[in-house]
């Protein structure tokens, strides 16, 4: 057999792999996020990968489900689907969700459903802020419709 394929001592302890970072906000999800984060951290158990494995886990024992369909209609808050028009009339729509869920370029943005800051989207009656996407305060926007995430 060759040697090249022989684990030999002499080579030492194997690699440790560095924990994966873990956000240190609280772990806000929707009801489809909370779905992903089972999906992820399945898929990394079949893959045997013990590092996304930890991650996903620790995610999911740290979620703190909102559930959108519980919250009333017309407010911009997390888990809205929010429909807006800058003063160009051009239009924006997103989704706001937690952070594992975030996909900005596709519309869904975190939000941290507890933060007062202020919101890109005026007349919305709600703060939010989005750690997906930056809105300068001169691209403001005006509230067209919410609804609750399918």
């Amino acid at each position: 057999m060759s040697r090249a394929f022989v684990k030999d001592d002499s080579d030492g302890p194997e690699p440790r792999l560095e924990r994966r970072p873990v956000s240190t906000l609280p772990n806000y999800v929707t009801p489809r996020g909370l779905a992903l984060l089972r999906q992820e951290l399945a898929a990394a158990q079949a893959a045997g990968d013990a590092r996304e494995g930890r991650y996903f886990q620790e995610r999911l024992d740290s979620a703190i489900v909102i559930d959108p369909a519980e919250h009333p209609q017309g407010v911009v808050e997390f888990g809205a689907n929010v429909r807006a028009h800058d003063r160009s009339g051009h239009e924006l729509c997103v989704r706001i969700v937690g952070e594992d869920e975030a996909d900005p370029p596709h519309g869904a943005l975190a939000g941290n459903p507890r933060s007062p800051g202020p919101s890109p989207i005026t007349g919305s009656g709600s703060g939010w802020s989005s750690t997906g996407r930056r809105v300068p305060s001169s691209t403001r926007s005006t509230l067209s419709s919410t609804s609750k995430q399918a």
